[in-house]
């Protein structure tokens, strides 16, 4: 028999939040509101989901959280800045207990040897900004993104390394069409997605130069929502779909960040589709620097993709998750003339229509190595379930600790392959708000006792789970059984 080998001897073994997700404390201590306590107020008033007022009180527990995360052995967590905790108004005046308390977390985490790997932005824009001028609407987001990072930047240099500027934009750009997510627009005019991600790229590269010029050290990245796009099947037309839909969906970003250019397949479409945005004159030279400065990927991955060739006159039509679990259904991304998503009938799903596809995380890490030879750290992946919380305190959760399993031998498979992947830190440290799907969709090592209808004292569990991935940083990955 093979004998099963360790990761690398510095790997980074940990787990991911973000701040909305978990914080709660919304409007406490001088933080005024963020573009997602708007949106989940939506989402609890239509679906009956928990909202961030609260969501699993990290902000008065971290230092609990954190001592959770010493026990089980982390080398690193990813967490985000709340923008608008730091800077309620999105510029201008700091809130000082809002930046004190980053001081405090990052103290905490240090004490026992834990690297914070900080991502600036995670779906909250302060709503200061989007009353302002509609947010990502306009370019004058550039500029405040820049003003935002330097600040954090100068602020916590000498306690942060590794940096992520934006997180998802894909998702950003693709998937979510709900009011406020980018904009205060009801009606979301298709081109004003692509000038959209104009500014991100450019307020993601002036960010990046930014941690080069003043984190002594410092490394930049960004994390992207990653899935491989398979054909549904062997035509010539549903192969083409898959290379479409790989363009459009995966190196039309990564091009951006690494590369400072934009993918010209994907150009020439949105051209053809009347979706091309505005470049200014020295825009691609700011892509171009912010490119030199890009150290690593982040990769959020959950799942691979399946298309097929576009149904003749399809409207355009972007993916909507679902959003009820066992019973509930997705409706698939359509863009015309290129790819329409479908089911892949060969891989099971979660309960919430999750394909699982371990194997996909191995395709991604390969490709992006083959491709960019850039290093890799897994900022998110994770099963999403409902836990139960037995009479006796402990909580089974045996199909986590199997999809852990099988996406951490696909990711070895890949360093045995030649990628350079120096991190892990799955989704989630411990429960927290899915965005989408509220508390009852649960992720964490750690169990967080509330429901959406009752806070409770959100008490903390240790689940099966925690106890398994413990072992697996204790054994270097060696051990997964």
């Amino acid at each position: 028999m093979q004998e099963v080998k360790e990761f690398p001897k510095d790997f980074l073994w940990g787990a991911s939040t973000s701040a909305y997700q978990c914080e709660g404390a919304a409007l406490e201590d001088g933080k005024k509101e963020n573009q997602q306590d708007v949106i989940n107020r939506e989402i609890h008033d239509q679906y009956g989901y928990a909202d961030c007022s609260v969501a699993t009180d990290h902000y008065h527990h971290y230092k609990e959280d954190v001592a959770l995360m010493a026990e089980m052995g982390f080398k690193s967590y990813r967490l985000s800045i709340n923008w608008s905790r730091v800077l309620p108004d999105g510029t201008g005046e700091p809130n000082p207990k809002g930046v004190q308390f980053y001081h405090d977390l990052f103290a905490e985490l240090h004490k026992y040897n834990i690297e914070p790997v900080v991502t600036m932005w995670h779906y909250d824009l302060p709503m200061a900004l989007v009353d302002k001028y509609d947010g990502w609407g306009s370019r004058q987001i550039v500029d405040d993104f820049e003003y935002y990072a330097r600040f954090i930047l100068n602020e916590y240099k000498d306690e942060v390394k590794y940096w992520l500027t934006i997180n998802e934009q894909s998702i950003v750009v693709n998937y979510i069409d709900r009011k406020n997510k980018i904009t205060r627009e009801d009606m979301f005019n298709p081109r004003f997605r692509w000038q959209a991600n104009h500014y991100m790229n450019l307020a993601h590269a002036k960010a990046a130069i930014a941690v080069h010029e003043i984190v002594p050290g410092g490394l930049c990245g960004a994390a992207l929502d990653m899935a491989p796009y398979y054909p549904h099947t062997c035509s010539r037309a549903d192969v083409m779909a898959a290379k479409n839909a790989n363009a459009f969906k995966n190196y039309f970003y990564m091009d951006a960040y690494i590369k400072g250019e934009y993918t010209p397949s994907v150009m020439a479409y949105l051209k053809r589709q009347g979706l091309d945005f505005v470049i200014e004159p020295g825009d691609m030279e700011i892509l171009k620097k912010g490119s030199e400065c890009f150290d690593f990927l982040g990769i959020n991955y959950y799942q691979s993709g399946c298309v097929k060739a576009a149904t003749p006159g399809a409207a355009r039509r972007f993916k909507q998750n679902n959003k009820i679990g066992k019973g509930g259904h997705i409706t698939y991304e359509v863009q015309p003339d290129l790819f329409e998503g479908c089911k892949n009938e060969l891989l099971d799903d979660t309960d919430f229509s999750m394909p699982i596809d371990p194997d996909g995380l191995q395709y991604v890490l390969e490709d992006i190595n083959d491709r960019y030879g850039i290093p890799t750290m897994i900022c998110e992946n994770g099963f999403g379930a409902y836990d139960v919380l037995e009479k006796d305190g402990t909580i089974h959760d045996p199909y986590r600790i199997e999809y852990l399993r099988n996406h951490i031998k696909a990711i070895r498979r890949a360093i045995e392959n030649g990628a350079k992947v120096i991190a892990y830190n799955p989704w989630s440290a411990f429960d927290l708000l899915s965005t989408s799907n509220g508390i009852a969709k649960r992720y964490g090592f750690i169990y967080v006792d509330r429901t959406d209808d009752d806070v409770k004292e959100c008490k903390r569990y240790r689940k099966d789970s925690f106890y398994w991935y413990k072992n697996v940083i204790k054994t270097n990955g060696k051990n997964l059984e």
